[in-house]
């Protein structure tokens, strides 16, 4: 299992939470209007990748497991990329 250091403040780790990620790639993937069907396989599968990232490792950033999710994305839908990397700026 890996912890994520949150960079929050409120709690140093959480444990990495697979439905946490995917509902956050959803949310990128529904808001420049991928199909639902879509969204939902393009989501599992960039969880798929970051998951083989993570294995071997027992602790990475927020900051980390944001970038990697993004990069697994970019080339499966390059619009709910950038919204997913630049969430914090947009909203």
């Amino acid at each position: 299992m890996t912890d994520i250091l949150k960079r929050d403040g409120k709690r140093a780790t959480e444990p990495y939470n697979r439905a946490k990620l995917e509902h956050s790639l959803q949310a990128a993937l529904h808001s420049v209007k991928a199909p639902a069907g879509q969204a939902e396989d393009t989501a599992r599968a960039v969880c798929d990748r970051v998951e083989q990232w993570l294995l071997g490792r027992h602790e990475v950033t927020a900051h980390d497991l944001r970038r990697k999710a993004a990069e697994a994305l970019e080339p499966l839908h390059p619009d709910a990329a950038f919204i997913y990397k630049n969430y914090k700026t947009i909203m």
